[in-house]
C-alpha cells in the first residue's frame, strides 16, 4: 500500500511534464441553450465573443508556443488562440460569460510562463450576460407574457424568456446598463416574487455550519478572512442557525480552503463543516403550493356541495323543499339565505386569489384567466345577491339565484390548479436524479495517506482514490491505476471503457474492476453532470402553442364580453325608456331597468369561457389515461401537442433499437471437442472477470451446460490474470487458456489460422465483437458477441416510413456497429460516435430543416437530446433520468408504442380542436340568444340562472367530447404484427 501511495505522489509531482495527457474530458464543456436553439447561437446570446491580446514572457521556441496554446485551449469558452513566439504575444478569442482574462493568464502561468494583458476588446458593443431567476405567482401564459414585456422594456435587456411550466425567467442583459437589482425591481413591480437561481458564469455555492460564533465580531472576522481569498464572489451569513453561504469560482478556490480559513480565523474557536442537507427553495415552494391548492379545494367543497344540493337536488324532495321555501322576509326564502351564506366564503375567501391575480393583471393593462374567473363568478354571485335583496324588499318578486354556479366554478378551477401544480412537480425530478449521480463521499489522497471526505469538499487539483464499484466523485484525469469504467451515461456505450494513466474520467460514472487515482480537473458547476443539468433546465424553458390559445382568445374575449354585456344592458334600457317596445314585453315582477339588467347579466354569465378552459386539460387527461392502458405514458399536453406533428424520429441505438445486453451470437470451434466442454473451460476462466463480455460468456455457458441446475460449480482456476483491454489468462484443468482479442494472441505468439481470421472478419462486418480462445497455445474457437436488434424494430421502422415519418439513428457507438444495426432496422440515415451535446445539435439541425423531431432514447446521455427535441420518448427499461427527462415513456419498451403514441397524439389533438370549435361555437350561438335577439319575435329569453345552466352545459359537452377518446383503438397496421414486450433483465 505504501508503495502504491508513493508511486501516486511521484505521478502527481511529475504530472506537469505530461501536459499532453490532460485534454478536455470526453464530455466537453457545454453552454446551456433553450429549446430549438443551437449551442453556437446560445453562446452568442450569453455574451458575444471578446478578443484579448496578452504579453507572454519566457517563450524560447515553437514548442513553448505550442505549450501555451494548448494551455489556453483547454479552458472552457475558448473559441481560438494564436501564439506569436517572435513577438512574445498571444491573441485569444473567447466568450466572457464562460472564462475571463484572469483565468487565461493563470493557465499560461501554470504552464510556466508569465502573462500580462495588453489590450482587450469585445466584438460587440454590448457584451451581454445571462441570469436565471425563479418567479413566484404566475398563473397563466398572460402572466408570463406580461412579465416578458416588462423585462423587455428595460433598457439594457437584450432578451427575456419566461417559462410558466418551470416558473423561471432567463434574461440576457448588459450589466453596464442594467443591474440584477433593477431586473428584480421590475419583476416585483409587475406583482411577482423573484429569486436569483444562477448567473451565466461558473459560480458554485456552498453552505457551511460554523460552531463557536458568539457575536457580530465573530462574523466580521470570518467574513474578512474569507473575502481575502481569491475567487470568493459573495458571502451570506445567518447568525440564528450558525450558517454561512459562500458563492465562489470553483477553478480558483474551494470549500476545504474555506473551512481551513474559518477555523484558523478564531485561533481554534471556530469549527466548520458542511451544512446538513436541506430541500431546495424551489421544491419547498412547490410542495407548499400543492398543499395550499388542495386545502382550498377541500374547503370549497365543504361549502359548495350544500349549495349545489339545496339548489339542484333537495328542491325535489317534498319535506325538505317545504323547509327551504319558508319565507323569512317578504319573498326571501330560507334556501336563498342559506345559499348566500354558504357561497360568500367561497367567493371572497377561498376565491381571494383570483381577485389578487386580476388586480395584478389589470394593473399592467392586460387580462388573464383570473380576470375571466372573477368576472364570471362575480356576475353570477352579484346577480344572486340582487335576487336575494329584491326578494327581501318585495312582496311579489319571484327570482331564482344561482349561487351554485359561482361556487361550483371556483371549486372546479381550484381542482384543475391543484392537478396542474402536482404535475409541474415532476419537472424537477429529472434534475434531482442527475444531481444524485454524484456520490456522497470521496477518498482523498494526501501526504498523510487516505481520508474519506464529503464529495462536496472536493476541490480542483485534489487527488482522489476510486475503488471498484464506487462512483467517481468529480471529473478528472487518471494518474495511476487501470480499470474499466461504465460511462453509459455520457457515451451511451453499454460496454465499460478501459481507463489507464492519462485518460479522463467523468464524475458520476462507475468504476468496475480496478483501483484508480484521479487528479480532479473540474468540480461544481464546471463538471459534466452540472453541464447536463444546466442543459436540461434551459431546454425545458419552452412554451406549448396550444396552451397559449385559451389565453390569446381571452385577451380579446374579456373586453369583448364586457362590451357586449354593457351594450346589451344599455340597449334594452334605452329601448325601454324611449318606449321602443310595448310595456307588455316587461314581466309583471320587474321594470324595464331590471329586464335590461337581466339581459346584460345573462350575456356575462353565458359567455364565461369555462369550456375554453376545459377544452385542452380534459382531452389531455383522457388521452394520457388511454395511453397508459396502451403502454404509453404521455406527460401532459405539451407532448401531445407536438407529437401529432412529428415527421422525423431520431433513435438512439443501445437499449432503444437494440436490447441493450451483450449476448453470444456465434460460436465457432477449431478443435475436436464438444461445445459443452469448450464453454466449461472458457467460462471457468471468465467467471473471475467483471467485464460485461465476460459475464455474457458465463451466462451463455450456463444455458449450454446447465439446463435445470440453478447454480453451477466451475472447475478450479489457477494463475488467473486479467489483462486490461485485451482479455484474460488462466490455468483450468491443467490447460492454459487465453480468451481475448487478436492483440492478446499476438503478444503470446499464438498463430491465428486463416479460418479464425475469416470468422473474425465476418463478425467485424456484422459489427460484432470477436473473442479468440486458445488452449495450450492453439486457437480453439472464436466467439462473436453482439447486442442484437429488437425483434419489432424493422417492422416499426417500416410502419413509420409508411406514415411518411423519417427515421434517423444517432449513437455514441462506432460507425461499423451503427451502420450494421441501421441496415438491419431499415434506417438509411446514421450519425455515429456522437456525444450528448452533438445529439442535441443534430436534433436542432433537423428542426431548422423544417422537421418536427421526436427523440427516442434510454440513457442519461440522451437527456439533452430528449428535452431539445419537440418530443422526447424514453424506453421504459432505460434509466430513470431519461424517463424523467422525456415527454413520452414507452412503458413496455416496445418500439410499436412509438406508433401508438403518435397516433394517439393526433387523435387527442384533433379532439382538442373539436372542443375549441364546440366551445367557441356554443358561446357565439348563445350570446345573441342571451342578449335577447329572439325576444321580440318569440318572447323567449334566457334568465341568468338558465344562462348559467347553459354555460355549465357547454362545459359538460366539452368533457363528454373528451371522454369519447376512451374508445380509442390502436392502428390497424399494428394488429397485423405479432409483437411481444421485450424483457430486459
Amino acid at each position: 500500500m505504501m508503495g502504491r501511495k508513493f508511486e501516486s505522489w511521484d505521478c502527481i509531482n511529475s504530472f506537469k511534464c505530461c501536459g499532453n495527457l490532460s485534454p478536455q474530458p470526453h464530455y466537453p464543456s457545454m453552454t446551456t441553450y433553450p429549446k430549438r436553439m443551437s449551442p453556437e447561437a446560445a453562446v452568442v446570446a450569453e455574451g458575444s465573443e471578446a478578443k484579448a491580446v496578452l504579453s507572454v514572457m519566457g517563450m524560447t521556441c515553437a514548442a513553448c508556443a505550442g505549450s501555451v496554446e494548448k494551455s489556453i485551449k483547454r479552458l472552457p469558452g475558448i473559441l481560438e488562440a494564436a501564439v506569436d513566439v517572435l513577438n512574445d504575444k498571444a491573441q485569444v478569442l473567447y466568450y466572457p460569460s464562460m472564462v475571463n482574462v484572469e483565468r487565461i493568464c493563470e493557465a499560461i502561468e501554470d504552464a510556466g510562463f508569465e502573462a500580462k494583458l495588453i489590450e482587450e476588446e469585445s466584438n460587440d458593443e454590448h457584451p451581454f450576460e445571462i441570469c436565471r431567476i425563479h418567479i413566484r405567482g404566475m398563473t397563466c401564459t398572460s402572466c408570463s407574457s406580461t412579465l416578458e414585456s416588462a423585462l423587455q422594456s428595460l433598457r439594457g435587456v437584450h432578451n427575456a424568456q419566461v417559462a410558466l411550466a418551470t416558473e423561471e425567467a432567463e434574461i440576457h442583459y448588459d450589466p453596464n446598463i442594467v443591474t440584477y437589482d433593477q431586473l428584480k425591481e421590475a419583476i416585483e413591480d409587475t406583482g411577482f416574487e423573484s429569486i436569483l437561481i444562477s448567473t451565466g458564469e461558473h459560480i458554485s455555492k456552498i453552505h457551511l455550519k460554523v460552531d463557536g460564533i458568539k457575536n457580530e465580531q465573530s462574523i466580521s472576522a470570518i467574513q474578512k478572512s474569507l473575502q481575502s481569498l481569491p475567487g470568493v464572489v459573495n458571502i451570506d451569513t445567518y447568525i440564528d442557525i450558525n450558517k454561512i453561504s459562500i458563492a465562489y469560482k470553483p477553478y480558483m478556490t474551494g470549500p476545504r480552503t474555506f473551512i481551513q480559513v474559518i477555523e484558523s480565523a478564531g485561533s481554534g474557536c471556530f469549527k466548520a463543516e458542511i451544512f446538513p442537507a436541506e430541500e431546495g427553495g424551489r421544491e419547498t415552494h412547490r410542495k407548499q403550493e400543492i398543499k395550499q391548492y388542495f386545502k382550498f379545494f377541500i374547503w370549497s367543497l365543504v361549502f359548495t356541495i350544500p349549495v349545489f344540493l339545496t339548489s339542484m337536488v333537495l328542491m325535489y324532495v317534498p319535506g325538505i323543499k317545504h323547509v327551504l321555501d319558508i319565507k323569512i322576509v317578504n319573498m326571501l326564502k330560507v334556501g336563498q339565505l342559506l345559499r348566500w351564506e354558504l357561497a360568500t366564503p367561497v367567493q371572497f375567501i377561498i376565491g381571494r386569489r383570483f381577485y389578487i391575480g386580476s388586480y395584478r393583471s389589470l394593473r399592467k393593462g392586460s387580462a388573464n384567466m383570473d380576470v375571466l374567473i372573477a368576472l364570471g363568478t362575480n356576475a353570477a354571485y352579484l346577480y344572486s345577491v340582487y335576487v336575494v335583496a329584491r326578494a327581501a324588499f318585495s312582496r311579489d318578486f319571484k327570482g331564482n339565484d344561482f349561487f351554485e354556479t359561482s361556487s361550483m366554478l371556483i371549486s372546479f378551477i381550484l381542482l384543475g390548479k391543484y392537478l396542474e401544480v402536482l404535475a409541474k412537480g415532476k419537472t424537477s425530478q429529472a434534475i434531482a436524479k442527475l444531481i444524485d449521480l454524484t456520490p456522497d463521499t470521496a477518498i482523498l489522497l494526501n501526504q498523510d495517506g487516505e481520508e474519506q471526505i464529503d464529495s462536496r469538499l472536493v476541490q480542483k487539483n485534489d487527488v482522489i482514490k476510486v475503488v471498484p464499484g464506487a462512483k467517481v466523485a468529480s471529473d478528472g484525469i487518471v494518474i495511476w491505476g487501470q480499470s474499466h469504467v461504465n460511462e453509459s451515461m455520457i457515451t451511451g456505450e453499454a460496454r465499460p471503457v478501459a481507463k489507464r494513466k492519462g485518460d479522463m474520467v467523468i464524475g458520476g460514472t462507475v468504476n468496475q474492476n480496478g483501483v484508480l487515482h484521479v487528479k480532479v480537473t473540474r468540480v461544481g458547476s464546471e463538471s459534466a453532470l452540472s453541464q447536463i443539468v444546466r442543459l436540461v433546465e434551459s431546454a425545458q424553458m419552452a412554451k406549448a402553442p396550444v396552451q397559449k390559445l385559451a389565453d390569446h382568445i381571452s385577451k380579446y374575449f374579456v373586453p369583448l364580453v364586457i362590451l357586449l354585456s354593457f351594450s346589451t344592458w344599455i340597449a334594452w334600457y334605452l329601448a325601454g325608456k324611449l318606449h321602443a317596445y310595448p310595456k307588455s314585453w316587461i314581466p309583471s315582477s320587474m321594470n324595464s331597468f331590471e329586464l335590461a339588467l337581466q339581459f346584460g347579466i345573462s350575456v356575462m354569465v353565458i359567455a364565461c369561457p369555462c369550456a375554453l378552459g376545459l377544452a385542452t386539460p380534459t382531452a389531455v387527461m383522457v388521452g394520457t389515461g388511454v395511453g397508459a392502458t396502451q403502454g404509453v405514458l404521455i406527460k401532459g399536453g405539451q407532448a401531445l401537442e407536438s407529437a401529432h406533428k412529428v415527421n422525423c424520429i431520431v433513435f438512439d441505438k443501445t437499449g432503444t433499437l437494440t436490447i441493450g445486453k451483450p449476448v453470444i451470437v456465434t460460436t465457432k470451434l477449431f478443435k475436436n471437442m464438444s461445445v459443452q466442454d469448450f464453454y466449461e473451460l472458457v467460462a471457468a476462466a471468465e467467471v473471475n472477470s467483471e467485464h460485461p463480455i465476460a459475464r455474457a460468456i458465463v451466462e451463455h455457458a450456463k444455458k449450454i451446460i446447465t439446463e435445470d441446475e440453478q447454480n453451477h460449480t466451475w472447475p478450479e482456476v489457477r494463475d488467473f490474470v486479467s489483462i486490461s483491454g485485451h482479455g484474460v489468462k488462466a490455468i483450468v484443468q491443467n490447460k492454459e487458456i487465453l480468451a481475448g482479442n487478436k492483440k492478446l494472441m499476438m503478444d503470446h505468439n499464438i498463430a491465428i489460422s486463416v479460418d479464425a481470421e475469416e470468422v473474425l472478419a465476418e463478425a467485424e462486418r456484422l459489427a460484432q465483437t470477436g473473442i479468440l480462445v486458445s488452449l495450450d497455445g492453439e486457437i480453439a474457437g472464436v466467439l462473436a458477441v453482439s447486442d442484437p436488434l429488437k425483434p419489432d424494430a424493422k417492422e416499426v421502422i417500416s410502419i413509420l416510413k409508411s406514415m411518411k415519418i423519417k427515421s434517423i439513428m444517432v449513437t455514441g457507438d462506432n460507425w461499423g456497429t451503427a451502420n450494421s444495426i441501421a441496415r438491419q432496422a431499415g434506417i438509411e440515415t446514421v450519425m455515429a460516435e456522437a456525444q450528448p451535446h452533438t445529439k442535441a445539435t443534430q436534433v436542432k439541425d433537423l428542426q431548422n430543416s423544417g422537421y418536427t423531431v421526436a427523440m427516442v432514447g434510454d440513457g442519461i446521455n440522451d437527456s439533452p437530446a430528449l428535452v431539445s427535441a419537440d418530443v422526447g420518448m424514453a424506453i421504459g427499461a432505460g434509466t430513470d433520468i431519461a424517463i424523467e427527462a422525456a415527454d413520452i415513456v414507452l412503458m413496455r419498451s416496445n418500439l410499436e408504442d412509438i406508433v401508438i403514441a403518435i397516433d394517439l397524439a393526433k387523435k387527442t389533438f384533433n379532439r382538442i380542436r373539436l372542443n375549441y370549435i364546440w366551445a367557441l361555437g356554443y358561446n357565439l350561438l348563445s350570446i345573441p340568444i342571451a342578449a335577447g335577439i329572439l325576444y321580440p319575435s318569440t318572447r323567449f329569453r334566457l334568465p341568468p340562472w338558465i344562462a348559467g345552466a347553459a354555460m355549465a352545459a357547454s362545459s359538460i359537452s366539452v368533457v363528454c367530447s373528451s371522454l369519447l377518446l376512451k374508445n380509442y383503438k390502436r392502428p390497424n397496421k399494428l394488429n397485423k404484427l405479432d409483437l411481444n414486450a421485450i424483457k430486459i433483465e
